[in-house]
């Protein structure tokens, strides 16, 4: 990747105030997450909004960007694989920051399934630390050694469906767990029901959570 390419919302830079980083999940691209800006616009009226296309062609459909391979998930693979994508995204993050003139503290990263996994891996062992991160149906890889390898503890928010059978409920239960016993705080909803997707109960979650972020009141 040369630089952060994607769908943008939001101000332009010399105007914002924040900027919140939207990763999306395995086979999508930024097109299917932008649209969570404008109601979290509503939160925080004076952010940047980018939602960055994955580097690579998803090798498992004939479709779609991925942050790196999972055609094997065992853990090692899959933990060396999130690291890689982590430290190759960081340095696009930190130039977008400095194209808008804004500080590592007024970044958010959020993200889905395996962008989940991104924004884990880079807010919690990467830099730049952002304020909040904000994770989606994810999973935390390679919790075992968190506590050892933490560059920040920045707030993160999990949320999850109870019903999702694409990534098991269980991988956020497992990385609040290893979140709290690392001393990062974190808020766990778990919906009822809900398969692996985001639900409105989901997004007003997050609104709450970046307008907490950055100290101001949600719409």
């Amino acid at each position: 990747m040369a630089g952060l390419v994607g769908p943008r919302f939001g101000a332009q830079p010399g105007q914002a105030r924040q900027l919140v980083v939207v990763l999306h999940g395995l086979g999508a691209d930024g097109q299917d997450l932008i649209q969570l800006a404008p109601d979290w616009a509503e939160a925080l009226p004076e952010a940047a909004f980018i939602a960055p296309d994955a580097p690579d062609p998803c090798d498992m459909a004939p479709y779609g960007r991925q942050w790196f391979s999972l055609q094997d998930r065992s853990p090692a693979v899959m933990a060396a694989g999130v690291r890689g994508a982590a430290a190759a995204l960081g340095p696009l993050v930190e130039a977008e920051l400095a194209r808008f003139g804004l500080p590592p503290a007024a970044l958010a990263l959020a993200g889905f399934s395996q962008g989940a996994m991104m924004a884990l891996e880079l807010g919690l062992r990467g830099r730049p630390t952002p304020a909040v991160i904000l994770a989606y149906s994810g999973a935390l890889l390679g919790p075992e050694s968190l506590a050892a390898e933490l560059t920040g503890k920045p707030p993160v928010l999990l949320v999850h469906g109870e019903a999702d059978d694409i990534v098991p409920v269980a991988a956020t239960r497992a990385a609040e767990a290893a979140l709290r016993a690392a001393g990062v705080p974190v808020e766990a909803i778990y919906r009822p029901g809900l398969p692996h997707g985001i639900d409105p109960a989901g997004i007003e979650a997050g609104m709450r959570a970046l307008a907490r972020a950055f100290g101001v009141t949600a719409g």
